[in-house]
């Protein structure tokens, strides 16, 4: 998956395009040529657009905001999402990423109004000097006076981060879990933390919201770019997930 998608998603596919219409043009093939190029810049253009890229976003989000009413669970799950490398506003070597801290602060939010115990999740991707889970957990005490009861310190993707958390939470006979991460990443991870074993109850944070009206939405930005490719990431990733539980 790690290196499929530097060349399946955005903007790698668009340079592998480029860069095979450039090789056609040069030995001849000009019609072939011109033609991938225009596909790699119409693509580009059309990833951009802020109406496009709501539309992607939006059908990942199949899950919607729990009811505070009605939370029957044992355990609060906050998936790590990245971190922010020189976390010089904490005063430490890194910091939970923007996203990452989003989850944390709804899950201190449920954990207020549960009074359940929380797991946080995440290891390090590139040998670190801390895990995700321990930078999640110092953000916990330091701005939320709460101590996470499971630090999960050993996964490096979603898959990993249902396989070790569902470990851990069934030996301690946790069965019934909130798990909380963005809106589009659901849709990956409920069914991975599913198939653990675990009763999951999406969590869902940061909906997408509709671009503004007008000839606005179709003048692509460079952050309408970045969302659709975290959608085709998204979207990838679950097929992915899909075909490896259909194997096993």
């Amino acid at each position: 998956m790690s290196l499929l998608k530097y060349f399946a998603l955005p903007p790698g596919i668009q340079v592998l395009m480029l860069l095979v219409g450039v090789l056609l043009w040069m030995f001849g093939r000009r019609g072939s040529g011109t033609c991938m190029v225009l596909l790699a810049a119409v693509s580009l253009w059309i990833l951009g657009l802020p109406l496009v890229s709501h539309q992607l976003q939006r059908s990942l989000e199949i899950y919607p905001a729990v009811s505070l009413d009605s939370l029957d669970a044992d355990a609060i799950v906050v998936l790590g999402g990245g971190r922010a490398f020189d976390g010089a506003e904490f005063g430490w070597l890194d910091a939970p990423s923007e996203q990452t801290l989003s989850r944390l602060n709804y899950a201190a939010f449920l954990h207020r109004q549960t009074g359940l115990p929380v797991l946080v999740s995440g290891g390090r991707v590139h040998n670190e000097a801390q895990s995700e889970a321990e930078l999640m957990q110092q953000v916990l005490q330091a701005s939320f006076a709460l101590q996470a009861t499971w630090v999960e310190d050993r996964s490096r993707t979603t898959y990993e981060n249902a396989f070790y958390s569902a470990r851990m939470l069934q030996a301690d006979g946790v069965q019934r879990v909130l798990l909380i991460s963005q809106a589009w990443h659901l849709r990956r991870a409920v069914p991975v933390f599913e198939q653990q074993g675990l009763e999951v109850i999406a969590a869902p944070i940061q909906f997408s919201t509709p671009p503004p009206e007008g000839w606005v939405r179709w003048i692509p930005t460079a952050y309408y770019y970045r969302q659709s490719a975290q959608g085709l990431h998204e979207w990838l990733g679950h097929g992915v997930y899909q075909l490896r539980a259909a194997l096993n």
